[in-house]
């Protein structure tokens, strides 16, 4: 993460990414001891549990916040189901063993509204563009028996949608199943007519990224 900044503590080193946070504020809301943006620096590794910090950045759903133990204790382990996770007027959410482009990761946020400055993930763009786009569509029919053994692959196709390779669980932002699968073509565009999938309107919108 070449633009991540470092704040190491006594048992906990923090890592913030500022391109990839979505101010979903979990941090702030959460531990405001240890994590205030009103305070210079804002983060303080050691005024909370190298633990209990560590429970809450696996909560940050951008991966923004990363961390590593100092003290011995358990890294980040990327949850046994990978889930994507479409979000009302926003952004995929992607939770698991996930490799995007040559970086491996197991939280992100990638855009699907098409404005970001860093594609594929999500800046925040669609707040300020008015982005709308539901995060509950239609189940879909699971076509494929999966064994949710195995990680993730996101490719970001040049002017594209993005290819999501390995078994997961596609749902609502509110955890609702749209469907178990292998293979999923998710529109970053913002024009698809069946969002969240592709429907090669891209092309029609002219997208490039």
């Amino acid at each position: 993460m070449p633009t991540a900044k470092t704040y190491a503590g006594r048992d906990i080193e923090i890592s913030f990414d500022m391109s990839r946070c979505i101010h979903a504020r979990n941090c702030y809301l959460k531990l405001p001891h240890v994590f205030d943006p009103g305070r210079r620096p804002w983060v303080s590794p050691d005024a909370a549990p190298a633990e209990e910090i560590a429970a809450m950045i696996r909560t940050c759903p951008s991966g923004a916040l990363r961390f590593a133990r100092l003290d011995g204790g358990t890294e980040e382990q990327p949850p046994r189901i990978n889930r994507v996770a479409v979000l009302e007027n926003g952004p995929v959410e992607i939770a698991g063993d996930v490799m995007v482009g040559d970086e491996q990761m197991t939280r992100a946020t990638l855009c699907r509204c098409g404005q970001s400055a860093n594609k594929p993930f999500c800046d925040y763009a669609h707040v300020k563009a008015g982005f709308a786009a539901t995060g509950e569509p239609a189940t879909e029919a699971s076509k494929d028996e999966i064994d949710h053994e195995g990680g993730l692959t996101v490719t970001a196709i040049p002017d594209g949608p993005l290819k999501i390779d390995g078994p997961m669980e596609l749902t609502t932002g509110t955890g609702r199943g749209i469907g178990k699968m292998r293979r999923a073509f998710i529109c970053r565009c913002g024009a698809s007519k069946n969002k969240p999938f592709c429907d090669g309107s891209h092309k029609e919108a002219g997208f490039t990224g």
